[in-house]
């Protein structure tokens, strides 16, 4: 494999949850999320009866990505608990009480990686600590790269232009139990997709 499709990957594989490209071979850069074009889902079955989902409106986070030596790459990020949203305001308000997430004592999910290696042409894999509800768990990403590069669209608006973007999805599933969310487990399933789909930005 090519130098630069290896560093793709294992940039692609650095996640929650986003990630950008540097353009400068060798140089160490710090990337941030495109708000407008990220979300940070959760999907579970409702008591066998259908699926369902929700997601996370605020939230921020960094990449510092070198090139030279990928595995000293560092990734962050912060969610803030109470911006869950599942588009039903009596279940928000559940989740964020004590019976679940305690946002009042626990305002943020914070996810720190520990390590990112490539798994294949274009996936990656980003292991790292996710603390949720006060409890902090080992959990594994699964990554997609997408895109690197110049934003599609940098010719046509402005607000594109000026800095490299990359683009990603990544998936893992977590025990809502294992951070003391267990409420109604296992009527309500225990097992919870989390989906990341993002673009993000070099920042200058």
């Amino acid at each position: 494999m090519k130098k630069d499709g290896f560093a793709k990957c294992l940039l692609s594989a650095a996640v929650a949850l986003g990630l950008a490209w540097p353009i400068a071979a060798g140089a160490a850069e710090t990337y941030s999320f495109d708000k407008n074009h990220t979300e940070i889902m959760f999907f579970y079955n409702h008591v066998g009866l259908s699926n369902q989902s929700g997601r996370f409106d605020e939230f921020d986070g960094s990449l510092v990505f070198d090139q030279k030596k990928p595995q000293n790459s560092k990734i962050e990020v912060t969610i803030k608990t109470a911006s869950i949203d599942t588009d039903v305001a009596p279940l928000d308000e559940h989740l964020r009480s004590a019976d679940f997430f305690n946002a009042a004592k626990h305002p943020e999910i914070k996810f720190v990686s520990t390590s990112v290696r490539q798994t294949g042409a274009k996936n990656g894999r980003v292991e790292g600590n996710l603390t949720m509800n006060g409890m902090t768990k080992p959990v594994t990403l699964d990554v997609t790269f997408n895109f690197a590069g110049e934003h599609p669209l940098a010719p046509y608006i402005p607000a594109y232009a000026g800095a490299p973007y990359t683009a990603f999805a990544a998936r893992t599933t977590v025990l809502r139990s294992d951070f003391g969310l267990g409420k109604f487990a296992p009527l309500t399933s225990d097992t919870v997709e989390i989906v990341i789909e993002t673009e993000m930005r070099q920042v200058k």
